[in-house]
């Protein structure tokens, strides 16, 4: 086997660009499952996470994928659900041109989730945290690698489990031309993270209680493990493929996949492993691959651009999040506008950050309200859109009532906490 290289990894990311012209929108959903009365599903319950993609398979077409004798994910197209730690249920779409197809495939993977629960007890809520469990008493999933990363993260950062087994959100995948178009894309998804976390703040409930933040979710992502979260130095402004792969080969690794199962890699890096070996092994591009997938910042490169920072919220708000990032990514003009916005968002990113994620679109950032810049960054994506996709503006339309309104759904979501009497009067206003 060809030994992997620096070079080979950064020439690598110099083949994944798209024609402007062909470039694609991929969606992805984390949604949280809990019993009518607040309590966690686990995955070996009656009606739990395995009965679910088991029925999942059975009912709709998808195909399991197991480890050992565990579903762990299923396959359809080339869309993916799979689990996160705390049976957390995600579905990574595929690829289209269309976002009204990212839409159409969402809402058909929430109808089937949705008959599953009517007839098992299963709520699936649109928070960005689990809000009435202990994290100590939600279930882990059994995957071979959240065997490792349960141990690995608390000690790199004390809100590790609360990430893992009790956090969602939305996300979504665009293409990039090439490494300048990256470079441009990743400086703007970077400088307005804090804006979006604000924009998208909707878990400020934890345990059953105000949790005095607006997004406990983004910050208990500061408080995982500071080597794979954030906006990694030097790359917010000053985007190479070079510095990209230097990065991830600097990163720790948490695990190894093995002939004979999942290793700990003992906080080995990916660099480490390529020139000096481990076991005798070296790492093969699928080694490559899935070390991407075990860092997680703000923004995230890999065939892909990935932007990640939302709370989980209602589905068309989610929808017009993904179609404000899309109206901005894939319109030049709104791109440089976008550019512009970040370049006035002046500051520390940490302390933007913090401030977004207790206050939401009420936090004072760079001396105005969130919600004001949330305002320009949908006004520029309106304008993006009616350009680059016209036929898919209507779209944006709930993301443009909300920051009218000038409220993060956090605010909803507590004045519904405080009025329900019970976990299932509560679930029911929170549903996907």
């Amino acid at each position: 086997m060809e030994r992997l290289t620096r070079d080979a990894l950064v020439e690598r990311f110099h083949t994944y660009g798209r024609p402007p012209d062909e470039q694609l929108v991929g969606a992805e959903f984390e949604r949280i499952l809990l019993r009518g009365d607040g309590s966690p599903v686990g995955y070996d319950d009656e009606h739990g996470i395995r009965w679910v993609l088991q029925q999942l398979a059975e009912r709709f077409g998808w195909t399991q994928v197991f480890e050992g004798d565990n579903v762990i994910a299923l396959t359809r197209g080339k869309a993916n659900t799979t689990l996160e730690p705390g049976g957390q249920v995600e579905l990574s779409g595929a690829p289209f041109r269309s976002l009204h197809e990212v839409c159409e495939e969402a809402l058909t993977s929430f109808g089937e989730l949705r008959s599953l629960g009517e007839e098992a007890d299963l709520h699936m809520v649109a928070l960005g945290l689990t809000p009435y469990p202990a994290i100590d008493d939600i279930p882990w999933v059994p995957k071979g690698r959240y065997r490792i990363m349960r141990k690995y993260l608390p000690e790199r950062g004390p809100l590790a489990h609360h990430m893992m087994k009790g956090t969602s959100s939305f996300q979504a995948n665009f293409d990039y031309a090439d490494e300048a178009d990256c470079r441009r894309k990743v400086a703007a998804m970077s400088r307005i993270s804090a804006v979006t976390t604000a924009m998208f703040a909707n878990s400020p409930i934890r345990e059953g209680k105000p949790a005095g933040w607006q997004s406990t979710r983004g910050r208990i992502w500061t408080q995982t493990d500071p080597d794979r979260t954030g906006v990694p130095d030097g790359l917010m402004d000053g985007w190479t493929h070079a510095r990209w792969v230097d990065h991830l080969l600097a990163v720790p690794m948490m695990f190894r996949r093995t002939a004979t199962g999942w290793v700990h890699a003992q906080g080995m890096t990916f660099g480490t492993w390529m020139t000096e070996g481990a076991d005798g092994t070296y790492p093969d591009w699928d080694d490559w691959e899935l070390h991407q997938t075990s860092v997680f910042p703000e923004v995230r490169v890999k065939r892909t651009l990935e932007v990640r920072g939302a709370d989980a919220c209602p589905l068309n708000i989610a929808l017009a999040g993904i179609a404000m990032w899309t109206g901005i990514l894939y319109d030049d003009v709104a791109l440089d506008e976008t550019l512009a916005i970040g370049a006035e968002l002046r500051g520390s990113y940490a302390e933007q950050f913090e401030a977004a994620c207790r206050g939401g679109m009420g936090a004072e950032l760079a001396g105005r309200k969130a919600g004001a810049w949330a305002k320009d960054l949908v006004a520029v994506a309106g304008r993006g859109l009616s350009r680059c996709r016209p036929g898919e503006r209507a779209l944006l339309e709930p993301l443009e009532a909300m920051v009218a309104h000038g409220e993060s759904p956090a605010v909803a979501v507590l004045r519904i906490f405080g009025e329900c009497t019970s976990p299932k009067r509560c679930l029911a206003r929170v549903l996907y």
